[in-house]
Formats: C-alpha cells, structure tokens, sequence
C-alpha cells in the first residue's frame, strides 16, 4: 500500500508540473513597446498586446517582436569610387518596425536581411560619387542610403529613420596627400593672417599721417585767412587815418590866408638854408619874373 501511494503520489506530481509548465507556457505578459504575432496552427491570426495574452498550448506559436527604434552597425566595407579610389567605410543605421506582422511573415531574418541590403546600398551609393565628395558630402550619402534602404524596408513593415556614416578611411597615399595639403593650407592662411596683420598697422598709420596732414593744412589755412584777414583790417585802418588826416588838413587848409601862407614859405627857406651845404634858391617871385619877362622877347 505505501509503494502504490507514493506511485500515486508520483504521477500526480509530474501531472502536476506538466499542467504548470503548460499553464506558463499559455500565459504571456507583454510589455507596451512589444507585441507577439501569433501562429494558430501554422496561420497567422494577427498580432497581440500588450499586456497578458493568453495562448491555446501546443496549437499556438508566439513570435515577439520589438517595436522600438533598433540602431545596427555596418562593420567597414570596401568600396571603389567613381573615381577609381578605393575606400573603408562603416556607418550605423537606425529602424523602427511599424508592423509586426509584416516584419514576421514578409522576410526569414530582417537584421541578416536589411545588413546585406545596406552593405551591397552602400558600395552602389559610393560607386556613384568620386572621392571628393565622399570625404566632403557625407549628409548627401547619408539621405541616399537612408532613402534606398527605406524603399527596401517599407514592404517588410520597417521604417529606416536615419543612417549615419561614422568613419571613411581613404588609402595611405591619398591620405598623405590629404595631409599635405592641409599642411599648405595652414600655411597659406597664416600668411593672409600675417599679411592681414602688418596690414591693419600700415593702414592706420597711414590713415594718422593723413589726418595729419589734413589738420595741418586745415591750421596753415586758417592761419593764412586770418593773416589776410589781419593784413586787409590793418590796411583798411591805415587808410582810414589817412583819409582823416587827409580830411583834417583839408579843413585846416581852408582856413589858411595868404599871410600864414607867406610865413610858411619864409619858414621853409629858413630851414633849408640852415644846412652847412652850399645851396642856391631861387623865389616863386624871380620864377615869375622870368615868365614874364621871356613872355616879351617872344612877342618882340
């Protein structure tokens, strides 16, 4: 009786954990950014959650699939371009599954898939592009790729958001190429800021002397104007007193007879004949004479 018991005791035990395990395997707790397409007999009926989803055993598979946005990385891939150069290039890429059931039934393995998409996009991409503007236009490949993979993706229910090239390594001799031109480069631009640099003080120097000399002609100006100035107000006073003293002698003039007259000719040939030279003068009075007196040999 105890050996039948426990037999019993057995079987009830492993009937027990196999409902368990079929009970856990029939629950499922989804979370919100998840959502689980469901296989009923090997046909789709759609997909579920989030939240608890609860599955007939055996007769149902769940295929969970997230639905946040996923970032993947391309490791570096060759590739030639169009000008014949040959390059390294890795970049990332950043999709978001739009739906769930279309990225399950629509393609086996999307990530194996959409990586061989994005590295054969890729070398057609740069193919298309010469070398310059590979290294200089990387927002430009960057909208190509992500553009070509999304009309890849679309038809599996993925968006590709974005793509982004992290690093492009060109061959040794361009890349010393590169390194020498950048160095003539830094050269010529500290010879422009150098020359900028003895230029700025050139120019203000010259810009002082001319103001300079500007200010200086301004003064001589002004001092020649005001000597002019100065010159014509003194003369123009000088002939003013001139014609005053012109004016007061005229009046005085007026007043004088033929006697003060007579006396200021007296007093002239007193002071000429004062001299220690020897002198010879002849009056108004013998001029008059000598008119008259050849006025009548003329006449005889």
């Amino acid at each position: 009786m105890d050996i039948l018991a426990n037999s019993l005791l057995c079987i009830i035990g492993a009937f027990a954990i196999i409902a368990f395990i079929i009970v856990a395997n029939a629950i499922r707790i989804v979370a919100e950014y998840q959502r689980l397409v469901v296989f009923r007999l090997g046909r789709c009926i759609g997909q579920k959650g989030p939240g608890i989803v609860f599955l007939f055993p055996v007769i149902d598979r769940a295929v969970r699939v997230d639905l946040r946005e996923q970032v993947r990385e391309i490791p570096h891939q060759t590739a030639i371009t169009k000008d014949n150069a040959s390059i390294s290039v890795d970049f990332i890429w950043y999709y978001k599954i739009l739906d769930a059931t279309e990225s399950v039934l629509q393609v086996q393995n999307f990530e194996t898939a959409a990586q061989g998409m994005a590295t054969t996009t890729l070398r057609a991409v740069i193919g298309g592009i010469p070398l310059d503007d590979v290294l200089s236009e990387r927002e430009h490949i960057n909208n190509m790729l992500r553009t070509r993979l999304d009309e890849v993706t679309e038809r599996w229910g993925v968006k590709v958001t974005n793509v982004e090239i992290r690093e492009i390594i060109p061959p040794r001799e361009i890349q010393e190429a590169m390194n020498r031109q950048m160095s003539a480069e830094r050269i010529r631009r500290a010879v422009v800021t150098e020359s900028t640099g003895t230029r700025a003080p050139a120019i203000n120097v010259a810009q002082g002397e001319k103001q300079a000399s500007i200010l200086r002609a301004e003064g001589s100006k002004q001092s020649a104007i005001l000597e002019a100035e100065g010159l014509q107000q003194a003369q123009e006073l000088k002939a003013q007193g001139f014609a005053k003293a012109l004016e007061h002698i005229f009046n005085a003039a007026k007043t004088v007879d033929q006697k003060t007259m007579t006396l200021q000719y007296f007093e002239t040939l007193k002071s000429i004949g004062a001299s220690a030279s020897t002198k010879y003068i002849f009056p108004m009075e013998f001029t008059s004479m000598l008119e008259n007196f050849l006025g009548k040999n003329a006449k005889g």
